[in-house]
């Protein structure tokens, strides 16, 4: 273990700096200033995060675009004919139909259940034992209690089906890691303990991680990501998910692993 812990730790130190910032689609909530549309920046922007990075981060910027670049406000304050801004947005399998339902639902997290860091937060108030799992499952009964489309469901993906729930795993991460380097937010670490969080697993961590030999798991599920983060809370139990730039940054920019 001792060479992969120096080796994550080394990885996870070289990736999570600022310049990180400038291809990720991390990028998208930087742009925003005030807590509520850096959230709602975020959250759209990892919805929709299927593909290339370029591609998502080129999306993300038009999807906030047609709201004017006031998330938070037009979230809140839209009028149907506002909504019509949306009209021919498409990114992979998310449309302008899609963009609707998520802005009312939005509507509806902010004035009736305290915003999106109450929602996620809540399952560490009844239970100590909870993690980014449970935060996701309740964010997605709320989410779709609210009307939609039969079709909205995938694009808020189910832990408890099996899912490895990656892109809301990223946005937690964004939202919740709190240190020094200046790329995620740290918004939430208030509510939501940072070593509640969970790697967020893709193709590229799971890659290395099962190269590196700290994933045996051959499906890319949610057993692989407890496996995972498992592993990284041994060496840091306190903030496991920093151990993402690691797996992450390695799969994308490097061709040879430990």
């Amino acid at each position: 273990m001792d060479n992969v812990a120096e080796w994550l730790i080394e990885k996870a130190k070289f990736y999570n700096q600022k310049s990180f910032i400038e291809s990720d689609p991390i990028l998208i909530p930087h742009l925003f200033s005030t807590k509520e549309d850096v959230e709602i920046a975020a959250l759209f922007t990892a919805i929709i995060a299927w593909g290339n990075r370029k591609s998502i981060v080129s999306s993300a910027t038009k999807l906030l675009q047609r709201m004017d670049n006031a998330p938070f406000d037009f979230v809140i304050n839209h009028s149907d004919s506002d909504l019509k801004a949306f009209d021919g947005f498409v990114h992979r399998t998310f449309n302008a139909t899609d963009a609707i339902t998520l802005v009312s639902m939005l509507q509806t997290v902010y004035t009736q259940h305290g915003g999106l860091q109450k929602v996620f937060s809540t399952p560490f108030i009844h239970n100590q034992h909870a993690n980014a799992f449970d935060a996701i499952v309740n964010f997605r009964k709320l989410m779709l209690s609210c009307p939609h489309e039969n079709r909205f469901k995938k694009h808020i993906s189910s832990p408890e089906k099996g899912s490895a729930a990656k892109r809301l795993n990223m946005f937690l991460r964004w939202m919740v890691r709190s240190d020094n380097c200046g790329v995620d937010f740290g918004l939430w670490h208030n509510t939501f303990p940072m070593s509640k969080l969970l790697i967020p697993l893709d193709v590229h961590s799971a890659s290395v991680a099962r190269s590196i030999g700290i994933l045996k798991r051959t499906q890319n599920d949610s057993k692989s990501v407890l496996e995972i983060t498992n592993f990284c809370a041994q060496i840091d139990p306190n903030d496991p998910a920093r151990f993402d730039f690691a797996l992450f940054g390695t799969g994308v920019f490097e061709k040879h692993y430990l």
